[in-house]
């Protein structure tokens, strides 16, 4: 009886609110009704026959992971645990390693190691994809399974056994990491100053809520010396809030310019242009640092300066993370993650699953010479010093090059 009312309740909320009469053609509802036939079949059978015995909340749940997953590597079905811990983490301090992870193409993959956090100074890069963790392997895990293995209690360890290259997983390059989890803080505006020759450079770690502001603080910090240029810095930025994002392409473009766009299923295109900022950067020549680590709202704010003819690319093609996940809550305290829409450039582009090509191809390089430390580079912990940072120096030419030219 419990499966049954579960279903009548079920059947109701599709009809009433996610299916809607004036935009569904009865031939789709049919077919939706026969596939719930045999969806109730199955309850059915399970709660009958299964070996042990399951909760009605524990069969729902389960449907509603396996329908969430089966969309796209984005969408998620939040247990009220899961949403709790999704409202922590957008406080910007949480337990764990610090990396962003999902799902692509089956395995479990790093967006980007953000810096400073026991990921990054353990080595951990963009792209590395996570076969097992704690010697469990990582085949069909979910997101919110990885992540709750992934976090823990400050001091805590946990090891990742890591393959750098899809192709390398049927070679078996294969290597173990074991990182302590610490309490990870993030630090939006991760640095700000002048290199050399007026040139300013701002390093931004994430999109949140106050990372529009704080960057205008740290840009008119470093206009006092009379910035002539400006490096962008959003490697292995994961992206954030779309409101921040476009806020931070405001300070850089006249009003009304357009950043990016959505489009969703049903509904017109949304469209957002750069807004009211009381300072602008509009007359200096700008550089993006971008590589595969850079994701979603950093993909926006490259592809929305160099479109509007603000700023050239350096670096390496991004992570292509270009569609839009809403929160949808669920009235017993779970939560639908949910892919509504996706993005698109102010040309019209797609950046999903493709990334933002850099205008100048720059892979990462250690900078050489003779009196090299070769276990230096294992050293993240180290001070930060552009010298040493080869994508950094290529920008540093690049945009000492766009000077000459703007002054004749």
């Amino acid at each position: 009886m419990k499966i049954r009312f579960i279903l009548m309740i079920i059947i109701l909320f599709m009809m009433s609110s996610a299916f809607n009469p004036t935009r569904s053609f009865a031939k789709g509802k049919d077919q939706l009704y026969r596939e719930l036939d045999i969806f109730a079949e199955g309850l059915a059978t399970i709660e009958e026959k299964y070996v042990e015995d399951k909760s009605p909340q524990d069969l729902v749940y389960g449907a509603m992971e396996g329908m969430l997953l089966s969309l796209d590597a984005y969408s998620q079905f939040l247990t009220p645990e899961d949403y709790k811990n999704l409202m922590v983490e957008t406080e910007g301090q949480f337990g764990g390693l610090g990396i962003e992870i999902t799902i692509r193409n089956g395995l479990l993959t790093i967006v980007s190691p953000i810096e400073d956090t026991p990921a990054w100074q353990a080595g951990i890069e963009a792209g590395d994809i996570i076969l097992k963790i704690d010697g469990e392997l990582t085949k069909s895990i979910t997101l919110n399974e990885a992540v709750k293995k992934l976090r823990g209690k400050p001091k805590t360890k946990v090891t990742l056994t890591i393959v750098r290259d899809r192709e390398e997983i049927l070679e078996r390059k294969v290597f173990d990491v074991t990182i302590e989890r610490d309490i990870i803080k993030i630090k939006d505006i991760k640095r700000a100053m002048i290199l050399e020759d007026d040139i300013g450079y701002v390093k931004i770690s994430e999109f949140r809520e106050n990372t529009a502001k704080d960057l205008a603080k740290a840009l008119a910090s470093i206009n006092k010396e009379k910035m002539k240029a400006l490096i962008i810095d959003v490697r292995n930025n994961p992206g954030g809030l779309l409101s921040s994002a476009i806020d931070i392409s405001s300070q850089f473009l006249e009003d009304g310019k357009l950043i990016v766009s959505t489009r969703s299923r049903s509904g017109p295109e949304q469209t957002y242009k750069s807004r009211f900022f009381t300072k602008k950067y509009l007359d200096i020549p700008i550089v993006v640092l971008i590589n595969k680590g850079s994701a979603s709202g950093s993909e926006i704010l490259a592809a929305a300066l160099r479109e509007n003819n603000r700023a050239v690319l350096l670096g390496e093609t991004t992570f292509g993370k270009g569609s839009v996940q809403t929160i949808i809550p669920v009235s017993d305290g779970s939560a639908l993650r949910l892919t509504t829409s996706k993005y698109y450039t102010p040309s019209g582009a797609s950046i999903h699953e493709k990334g933002v090509e850099p205008d100048v191809m720059v892979e990462k390089e250690e900078v050489k010479d003779n009196k090299e430390d070769v276990f230096e580079k294992l050293d993240r912990k180290s001070e930060f010093d552009y010298q040493k940072d080869y994508q950094i120096l290529r920008a540093l030419d690049l945009i000492k090059g766009l000077l000459v030219l703007s002054a004749k």
